[in-house]
């Protein structure tokens, strides 16, 4: 879990609100007039609220408007930045070759997120949200600021391999993702202290051993559970896919 901010920055509104969107002139990328598949024209559109049902792309958004977007028109000079804002991730993406988006710096990492209170059940995994939620480049130019607050079993890797108290073998794939080995239903979780077996396909080094060890001799699974739900007021539960709310148009 973490707190996400932007500073506000004046921009250029290129449309009212149409459709639950805002456009403005985006005032961190530029035109990457090398890109063989994308045209960029400068131009982001902002989910904000219209009216009647809000849509789950405009809950997600995590930028505002100063004024708010009912008072702007076509040509009007407003701020838009992201107070601080708690969110947690859904999805990280690394990308080697970078992204080809249409704008520059080309994307090398996509985050998604969720703010608090929003759980990936808003965001069906067969539509165009595909259960992930917002997301973020970080290192694209527009300058985040991030607290960390939580990371639930930061001690482990994807692809881990431990065992519990109970006597059970478990491969860890993320904080709710684990596959038990005897193919019997994960239940409640493992039980904790684990033990560390084997990490990326190889025995595990002492000080990483140490390391679960340490961050599970006290506590629970389920413990671990119920305190991230009463941070994020959501499901601990995801998708897989990628997804953007913020949308470039052109």
């Amino acid at each position: 879990m973490l707190s996400v901010a932007c500073p506000f920055t004046p921009v250029r509104v290129e449309q009212g609100v149409t459709w639950d969107h805002l456009s403005v002139r985006w005032p961190w990328w530029r035109i990457d007039t090398d890109s063989d598949f994308v045209h960029w024209n400068g131009i982001v559109a902002l989910g904000v609220a219209g009216g009647g049902r809000v849509a789950p792309e405009v809950e997600a958004e995590l930028f505002r408007t100063d004024p708010p977007p009912e008072h702007l028109r076509a040509g009007d000079i407003c701020r838009i930045g992201v107070p601080p804002t708690l969110v947690h991730v859904t999805a990280v993406e690394r990308h080697d070759p970078p992204l080809e988006t249409g704008w520059l710096p080309r994307p090398r990492l996509t985050v998604s997120v969720l703010r608090r209170g929003l759980s990936y059940r808003e965001f069906p995994d067969e539509s165009h949200l595909d259960g992930t939620g917002y997301e973020i480049h970080p290192g694209d130019g527009i300058p985040f600021t991030f607290e960390l607050l939580m990371r639930p079993y930061s001690f482990l890797r994807a692809g881990d391999e431990v065992a519990d108290s109970a006597g059970r073998a478990w491969r860890f794939d993320g904080p709710w993702d684990w596959t038990a080995f005897d193919g019997a239903p994960t239940g409640a979780g493992p039980e904790w202290p684990l033990v560390l077996l084997t990490r990326a396909g190889a025995p595990c080094s002492v000080a990483d051993a140490e390391a679960v060890a340490t961050g599970t001799a006290t506590g629970s699974h389920q413990k671990t559970v119920r305190h991230w739900m009463s941070l994020t007021e959501a499901s601990p539960l995801g998708g897989t896919s990628r997804s953007a709310a913020a949308k470039p148009k052109g």
